[in-house]
């Protein structure tokens, strides 16, 4: 059965760097990074295919955060730089399909970490 286990996550001021990783065991396929504050949505932040060859982020974090995976050790990683206020969310990790697609399919999330970032 698919689980995943995010950490990472912590107290940052803005302009600051958080490094979340997202822990998997089980079949993965293509991965993804989502966020969500209390009384919103949960938003997509961040993809990468199986091979690493394709990436896709939000257009609010686009040159701030990259996303990685190390398929040998079954590890997505979302490097966060340039921090804001805004990106204050928990953030949650997922595997399913997130190209070729206009929506994601998301099989399975973590149970999220925490991002805070102060001004």
């Amino acid at each position: 059965q698919l689980q995943l286990v995010e950490s990472g996550g912590g107290l940052v001021q803005a302009g600051g760097s958080l490094r979340l990783s997202c822990a998997a065991s089980g079949r993965i396929y293509a991965m993804g990074w989502f966020r969500q504050v209390p009384g919103k949505e949960r938003e997509f932040v961040a993809a990468i295919s199986w091979s690493g060859q394709s990436t896709k982020y939000a257009d609010s974090v686009k040159g701030r955060f990259t996303i990685s995976r190390d398929n040998a050790k079954n590890i997505v990683y979302l490097q966060m730089n340039s921090l804001k206020p805004e990106d204050t969310a928990v953030y949650y990790c997922a595997s399913g399909n997130f190209f070729s697609v206009s929506i994601p399919v998301v099989d399975g999330w973590g149970q999220g970490t925490q991002v805070t970032v102060s001004s």
